[in-house]
């Protein structure tokens, strides 16, 4: 084998080299000389062939020569690369002059809307903001509150029993014996929170809603106090050209018991699905404190006297929004909530 045939390799493996465009040619270069078929490989296998010293010294130029190709490979496919990479910086330069696209904001629920406007309505009057469990007892949830044994709320048909005395609530009611047990009065209280019911939904019910509970006890708390209350509150968040009624109403944890309905957004009063025909949609329930609920409590019904009120705040961003069907607001449909 004649010594000078490894300079020509190396010298036709430059020319190849310099002459490559892309990264395809140089990994074909690449094959074609250090593949394990390679010009380079069969260099080797004549290595084999030959005497001592000159296979000791033809060996040594095989090594720089396979070096020497990796190397120039190693530098074209560097230059290949930048290149490139200015290429495709050319293709998608960035024109600073041109309006950059608006993030898609992120958007407050309905029912938040309407929780926060109903809470600052109170806040306004002096009430302060309270919360409770959803997961309750019967204790809290039905006898405390004046609810008779065989009363049909308690039924599995109406309540979410997760386990024997252990509910998930049916109103936010329980909060009022709860903060009682720890407060003494005179005090003004709300409790937003979401509560459940074992019912069939239609375009005015669901299995889970939201409540707005309020509870005021003091000395000289009347149904007076009550109504004014109420309607401040309900002026507050709706306008005050809102037109509303009140009706009597039973709930065993009040008496006596009031409910008040506004005029149905929706169909103006006329009569719709959503108000089931009557031109009505009930938003709440509220009476004064019934004297068994003081004594659960550990009041004595004849040093207090106080109120307790429950909003419908679906039914409230109903009424505000117009939405005539409520199961709308838990459909996490985008076109929907995109809106408020």
């Amino acid at each position: 084998m004649d010594f000078s045939k490894v300079e020509k390799i190396k010298e036709q493996a430059a020319r190849d080299i310099l002459e490559a465009k892309t990264t395809s040619s140089l990994k074909e270069i690449f094959n074609r000389y250090l593949g394990k078929k390679g010009i380079v490989a069969k260099q080797f296998f004549y290595l084999k062939k030959m005497p001592q010293p000159k296979r000791s010294e033809f060996g040594k130029q095989l090594n720089e020569l396979k070096k020497s190709i990796e190397k120039r490979i190693k530098e074209k496919s560097r230059i290949i690369e930048g290149k490139d990479s200015r290429e495709k910086r050319k293709i998608h330069k960035i024109d600073v002059s041109i309006p950059s696209k608006k993030p898609q904001l992120g958007h407050i629920h309905p029912l938040t809307k309407i929780i926060r406007e109903t809470q600052d309505a109170f806040v306004g009057m002096g009430f302060s903001v309270e919360e409770g469990p959803e997961i309750e007892t019967e204790h809290y949830n039905f006898s405390s509150l004046n609810f008779p044994v065989d009363h049909p709320s308690r039924d599995a048909h109406d309540t979410f029993y997760l386990k024997k005395d252990t509910i998930l609530r049916t109103h936010t009611s329980p909060v009022q014996v709860r903060y009682m047990e720890k407060h003494n009065p005179p005090f003004r209280i709300i409790v937003p929170g979401r509560v459940f019911r074992h019912e069939a939904t239609d375009s005015s019910h669901e299995i889970q809603f939201y409540q707005l509970e309020g509870l005021m006890v003091g000395k000289d708390i009347s149904l007076a106090n009550l109504k004014g209350v109420l309607e401040e509150a309900i002026k507050r968040v709706f306008g005050k050209k809102t037109v509303f009624r009140w009706r009597p109403g039973y709930f065993p944890f009040v008496e006596p018991g009031v409910e008040i309905d506004i005029a149905c957004p929706i169909c103006g009063g006329k009569g719709c699905s959503t108000c089931k025909n009557t031109g009505w949609i009930e938003v709440l329930g509220a009476g004064m404190v019934h004297p068994n609920v003081f004594k659960a409590a550990g009041y004595n019904p004849k040093n207090w006297q106080g109120f307790a009120f429950g909003f419908g705040i679906d039914r409230l961003a109903m009424i505000k929004y117009r939405i005539s069907d409520i199961r709308m607001f838990y459909l996490s449909d985008m076109r929907f909530l995109s809106q408020f």
